[in-house]
């Protein structure tokens, strides 16, 4: 699965994030296509709460081990 994520708080304004099989993953500055589109998102992540809007998944709330200030509009695909 790949994430093309554009936002304040992660590594770089823009990046793709990239999961393997195996659950491991890794990330690179800007668009690394290609990317077959499977949904959009808004994440909003405040303290140890995420809140996530999925064009796909509705609404989802999370809960972090790290504390953080993020917010990040995504395009996940394949």
């Amino acid at each position: 699965m790949k994430f093309v994520e554009f936002g304040i708080g992660n590594t770089w304004l823009v990046r793709t994030e990239t999961e393997l099989a195996d659950g491991t993953e890794y990330e690179e500055k800007g668009i690394v296509g290609p990317i077959k589109y499977h949904s959009l998102y808004l994440r909003i992540w405040i303290g140890k709460t995420v809140l996530i809007i999925d064009s796909r998944e509705g609404f989802k709330w999370s809960k972090k081990t790290r504390k953080a200030i993020k917010l990040i509009l995504g395009l996940a695909g394949t």
